[in-house]
């Protein structure tokens, strides 16, 4: 994927001074690309003000945020963009907050809020942007807004990302992705394709491999269960447990899995966390993603296919290769 349409325009000296370090790194036909790129994030909490903060240093073009929730005491736990000041956040959404402590990272980035809905974003709201990054989001939304981008005549990229108190889940949609990977120092062109998060949430759990990762189970009887009973995104608590536990029995009959593969003690942490977040977990997602983002934008290195988990409990990250129905 080439971000914001090519690379063709020079860097200025000023930002070639700025971004010397990681031009270093990378060169200067990602850093071009980066500088064109454009960014929506929907949903403002601890893990992508990091993501934020870190596309920010290295010098995106643009980066919009849409989150019209107004700022809550609660948001202070992880969200350090947010200053412990009710007299400055008192009143303010977290988007309108959060992006101007975001200009003060790098005057050279266009940071900016888009007021709206999530759930209501039309294929040609989207157009705007290159990469689409959804958090705090039911599984109904973020199904739409993805099933959106596939249907642009453009290429978006498009990100889900959670983080239940010390665990983590990121999702990657980058439909067809062309990349250059290096092998034995030579560069060599590659090619992924994708698949819808529709996809990759409906395989058979029978049809994957037994070392898949228990968290990836577990994520999806959280999300059947807010979508079966209507509820918001992280609104499941730990009263929810016996519900969860019969959804959890009643989705691995269907499946022909063992519950021990989504063991008991794992949904009690993710519903007894709610809406709660482990900053050192925040920042270790919020830094893949960013990793990852800058991949899909400069199309250089190998990105994940398409599943990301971490876990504090064992410090472990795991990538996960989810594949359609139609590939079994």
């Amino acid at each position: 994927m080439g971000g914001g349409g090519g690379a063709e325009e020079e860097l200025t000296a000023q930002e070639t001074a700025l971004y010397d370090r990681q031009i270093r790194v990378w060169g200067v036909d990602a850093q071009k690309r980066l500088s064109k790129a454009h960014v929506l994030v929907c949903g403002m909490n601890g893990t992508t003000t990091e993501f934020c903060k870190n596309i920010v240093l290295a010098g995106v073009g643009s980066l919009s945020l849409m989150d019209d929730h107004l700022v809550t005491e609660d948001d202070l736990n992880a969200n350090f963009l947010i200053p412990h000041d009710e007299s400055i956040y008192g009143g303010r959404s977290r988007a309108e907050v959060c992006c101007e402590s975001l200009k003060d990272f790098n005057p050279m980035v266009r940071v900016a809020v888009e007021k709206g809905d999530p759930s209501l974003i039309d294929g040609e709201f989207l157009d705007k942007f290159d990469i689409i990054v959804v958090s705090c989001a039911s599984i109904k939304t973020k199904l739409l807004i993805n099933d959106n981008c596939r249907k642009r005549s453009k290429h978006i990229a498009f990100y889900a990302i959670e983080c239940k108190d010390s665990c983590g889940e990121i999702f990657v949609d980058l439909q067809n992705h062309s990349y250059v990977q290096k092998v034995g120092g030579e560069p060599k062109p590659k090619e992924l394709a994708y698949p819808s998060l529709q996809e990759a949430i409906s395989v058979p759990w029978k049809n994957l491999p037994r070392k898949t990762t228990k968290l990836y189970f577990a994520m999806r009887v959280l999300e059947n269960y807010e979508s079966s009973e209507g509820r918001n995104a992280c609104e499941a608590s730990l009263s929810d447990l016996p519900a969860v536990l019969a959804l959890r029995k009643d989705m691995c009959d269907k499946m022909s899995l063992s519950e021990s593969q989504i063991p008991t003690a794992l949904l009690e942490r993710l519903l007894a966390a709610g809406k709660k977040q482990h900053p050192p977990v925040c920042a270790i997602l919020g830094g893949i993603l960013g990793q990852e983002v800058i991949k899909s934008i400069s199309g250089k290195g190998d990105p994940i296919k398409n599943f990301f988990y971490y876990d504090a409990a064992d410090g472990k990250g795991i990538a996960e290769d989810i594949p359609p129905l139609s590939s079994d």
